[in-house]
């Protein structure tokens, strides 16, 4: 399966976009972080890797400039920790 395929069958993870085909790996693994369940999750890591998805999420997790980042606070909490243990 595809990343495009996995997050086209998904779309309860991401109803705010209208044309999934044009999301970022970044955007995917955002989305599934933060909404999906933990299958979405486990189906994800067989996708794109465990290692990568933790890359994404350490990037992107980070505070930008202007001071936001896009992870809900419990979200960034558990995959700081998960990441830390098995990634």
């Amino acid at each position: 399966m595809t990343l495009a395929n996995f997050i086209k069958e998904r779309r309860y993870l991401i109803w705010y976009v209208k044309d999934t085909s044009q999301l970022s790996e970044d955007s995917v693994v955002e989305a599934v972080l933060n909404y999906g369940d933990w299958d979405d999750v486990q189906q994800l890591f067989k996708i794109v890797g465990m290692q990568k998805a933790a890359s994404i999420f350490r990037r992107k997790s980070k505070k930008s400039a202007a001071g936001r980042q896009n992870y809900r606070p419990e979200i960034k909490h558990y995959f700081t920790q998960y990441f830390k243990q098995y990634a």
